[in-house]
């Protein structure tokens, strides 16, 4: 009895002793992003801003949204959601049943912004195809497109959280002078390497055109794979031919789809294999690695990697 009053009492101390971890404080404001990009960008418009939590469904996991499914984390996150930023132009087909019971507001990202029309309406998976919408929602691998989903979102934010307004506007100042930088940066590498500008691209994922627009580079083939939809046969001849013909050295794949097709080309002709980013995952903020808005520089990896594609490796030096 006596060791068992004895258990009973120092179990009460241990509980009454104060946690090693931290108390989470509950967040005043709620922002759910469901991109990456739109994550970063979050990011970098709230710092510093008290109560206000930034978050993101796993949505970088995948390298084609209109195949994700939302799991059991990204639900809970969306119940506790106050405003869910999304990047719009029909990329978030996954969110549709989810939004019509939330009650949290929502921003689209995509506004202002001159959408182009998509490469690939629909690709064929076991036998049916289906639809990737008209217009091509990869729209923030343009940094001047980002530029614009920031505003955005500075915009909204200033407008449910006024008092904290001030500090939404500096962020966000400085949040369009590093994707300006950002442009800038990638410009003189590919004015200084490629002069006489690239031969063309040829990528296995059919979100480049905004990059290519934004930097002047011309995409002449590009193909929406995905593991277990490789390209068909008839896809595979015309490449091949292309890269034969026009002396393409390097073809592009995206660095978390498949690279089976690209590879086949490769060792039938040739040419290099490079995987580029879209910028759909990375460290989150409570990473030493993560950069917020600077990890856009991601985009001036993806120039320094086509350049040495290009042109052989080492052309342009890492740093």
């Amino acid at each position: 009895m006596m060791k068992k009053t004895v258990l009973i009492y120092i179990l009460a101390l241990l509980l009454a002793l104060p946690s090693c971890a931290p108390a989470q404080e509950e967040a005043r404001l709620t922002v759910v992003c469901t991109t990456y990009p739109i994550y970063l960008l979050a990011c970098s418009l709230t710092e510093g801003v008290e109560g206000v939590a930034v978050e993101r469904l796993d949505t970088g996991s995948t390298s084609c949204l209109h195949d994700y499914s939302l799991s059991m984390a990204d639900m809970k996150k969306l119940e506790r959601a106050d405003v869910i930023a999304l990047n719009g132009a029909g990329l978030e087909e996954f969110l549709e049943d989810a939004l019509q019971t939330s009650d949290a507001r929502t921003i689209d990202c995509s506004q202002g912004i001159a959408l182009l029309e998509s490469l690939s309406h629909s690709h064929e998976e076991d036998g049916h195809g289906h639809d990737h919408g008209h217009w091509d929602p990869h729209y923030w691998m343009d940094p001047e497109n980002a530029r614009i989903m920031a505003s955005n979102l500075r915009n909204y934010l200033v407008l449910i959280d006024p008092d904290h307004a001030a500090r939404y506007e500096s962020n966000g100042v400085e949040t369009a002078e590093i994707l300006l930088r950002c442009r800038e940066t990638a410009e003189a590498l590919l004015e200084t390497y490629l002069p006489q500008g690239a031969p063309g691209l040829i990528t296995f994922h059919d979100g480049f055109q905004y990059f290519a627009r934004a930097f002047g580079l011309p995409l002449l083939a590009s193909v929406e794979e995905e593991a277990g939809s490789e390209a068909s046969a008839k896809e595979i001849v015309e490449m091949t031919e292309l890269v034969k013909k026009g002396g393409i050295p390097v073809i592009f794949t995206e660095k978390n789809g498949s690279d089976a097709t690209a590879k086949a080309i490769s060792r039938e002709t040739g040419c290099r294999v490079v995987p580029l980013t879209m910028l759909m995952d990375g460290p989150d903020a409570d990473d030493p690695e993560f950069g917020g808005a600077e990890q856009y520089f991601q985009l001036c990896w993806n120039v320094r990697s086509m350049i040495n594609g290009f042109e052989g490796e080492g052309t342009v030096p890492n740093g």
